[in-house]
């Protein structure tokens, strides 16, 4: 691990005008990626800025009828919320679903949307990847790529988006709000945050230079039946090949939203108009335009197993 500065930020636009104007610096608060990355010498920040003590660590209603959750929520506290079980079951499931106890422990709201891939080839540093060194390739497309994904891919990237929590937040038409260096503040709806890989896959958010997460909002509840699946290699501590949030009505409409198979949850709500006529129908229009490699073209029908299987559980 590289020599690094170390400071805490005293409010939250405190720690985003530092991040803006100090070279090469990172916010840190369970660190659970962090700290995994800088070890590995693929993060190497010359400044670590702590907010872990800003007070960003609570969950209120808004005068919407929602909620909002700071962005230092430790996911183990979000998942227990009684509101949170109650009203987006989703929510609770896919984060019980995700990591340990322990890092559930650790991590928080905001770190866990920006957690990076886990990609083998981004974890190498031996290996070319565009998304840890721009322009140097991609060892992916043509490699090993059976975690990797199928949707939303590029000619420079194939990586996966990691989080399980991400998945359900856009189900849940969930916003993330934010302070600039300036000070200014403004709300991105989930389905902006996340970018696909196009040519810059370095680039995972639409977040500016230095903006700090200070928040996630959920809407107003919208009941239903409400089913996170997982499939993976081991029962825990594993990341998705494939995951499935859905929201599901008693008239068979519903929502839905992918995990695994995209550089960011995977959501078209145009889609989920098929959800009524069943999981066939609904995984080929979110699945279309899929360019699936070799290794992972299993994925197109894993995705409608796993959904076949969450709507039954939604329809008892």
């Amino acid at each position: 691990m590289k020599p690094f500065t170390y400071e805490r930020a005293k409010s939250p636009a405190e720690a985003a005008s530092r991040a803006a104007a100090v070279n090469n610096a990172r916010f840190i608060a369970g660190g659970t990626n962090l700290l995994d990355l800088m070890k590995l010498e693929i993060e190497t920040p010359a400044h670590l800025i702590d907010v872990n003590g800003l007070g960003l660590d609570t969950i209120e209603p808004t005068e919407a009828g929602g909620l909002r959750i700071g962005a230092l929520v430790r996911n183990t506290d979000l998942a227990a919320d009684p509101r949170v079980r109650r009203d987006y079951a989703v929510l609770s499931r896919a984060l019980l679903a995700g990591a340990s106890g322990q890092l559930r422990n650790k991590a928080t709201t905001a770190g866990n949307l920006l957690q990076r891939t886990r990609c083998p080839y981004f974890y190498d540093p031996a290996q070319p990847c565009n998304k840890r060194q721009p322009g140097s390739g991609c060892s992916a497309i043509g490699g090993f790529s059976r975690q990797l994904g199928v949707i939303g891919v590029s000619e420079a990237c194939i990586a996966t988006h990691p989080s399980d929590m991400a998945v359900a937040m856009r189900a849940l038409d969930a916003a993330v709000e934010t302070v600039k260096p300036d000070g200014q503040t403004r709300t991105i709806p989930i389905a902006d945050f996340h970018r696909l890989p196009e040519d810059r896959p370095e680039i995972d958010t639409t977040l500016d230079h230095g903006e700090f997460i200070t928040a996630v909002t959920l809407p107003p509840p919208v009941g239903g039946q409400q089913v996170y699946r997982k499939v993976r290699d081991r029962a825990s501590y594993a990341f998705a090949i494939v995951s499935v949030a859905a929201i599901v009505q008693p008239d068979g409409t519903g929502r839905v939203a992918l995990g695994g198979v995209a550089h960011k949850p995977w959501r078209v709500e145009k889609a989920e108009a098929e959800l009524p006529r069943g999981a066939k129908a609904t995984t080929a229009a979110l699945l279309d335009g899929a360019k699936p490699t070799e290794e992972n073209a299993f994925k197109l029908t894993l995705v409608e197993r796993t959904l076949s299987a969450v709507l039954m559980d939604a329809r008892g």
